[in-house]
């Protein structure tokens, strides 16, 4: 009698999900079909790849991920005034907005106004779920185990972008 596929590390899962924060529903794949990734290989945050081992196609699961296995705790020093006059006159100077902005190395980042001041603006680094719980709801959809190419880049190659 052959088993059943599990979730487990080198295989592709195809799953369903809706995350919410705060009560609220900040992402689902209702409307847009289910995701796919690599068990094992860090496509997804920590505290939830950790708790789909084992899960059988057509299984649901309500998951809660602590800070430390999301998005990480808020980084207090991740903050940066800017002065004020840097920012151009197009950029809503309100609490919230997201701007996108490069390292020394030309590197994108993503910051967000967590302060208007008079003269200046604080930036906040993090990323906008740090410090959060998570609540997953979670339905695996399907299951296959990775090629050879797809492990060796470490991402599914289905013609899915997400």
């Amino acid at each position: 009698m052959s088993e059943d596929l599990k979730v487990a590390d080198g295989q592709v899962i195809v799953m369903e999900y809706t995350l919410q924060v705060d009560g609220e529903t900040i992402d689902t794949s209702a409307g847009h079909g289910p995701i796919e990734f690599i068990q094992g290989v860090g496509n997804i945050v920590p505290g939830l790849e950790k708790a789909l081992y084992g899960m059988a196609v057509g299984e649901s699961k309500d998951v809660v991920v602590a800070a430390v296995d999301g998005y990480g705790e808020m980084d207090s020093e991740a903050f940066m005034d800017v002065p004020r006059d840097q920012f151009p006159e197009d950029i809503p100077m309100e609490v919230g907005t997201q701007l996108e902005l490069h390292d020394e190395a030309d590197q994108p980042m993503v910051a967000r106004i967590d302060q208007v001041g008079d003269t200046t603006v604080r930036l906040d680094f993090n990323h906008p779920l740090a410090g959060k719980e998570l609540h997953f709801a979670v339905k695996i959809a399907g299951l296959r185990s990775a090629t050879d190419e797809e492990l060796d880049h470490g991402h599914v190659h289905s013609g899915h972008t997400h």
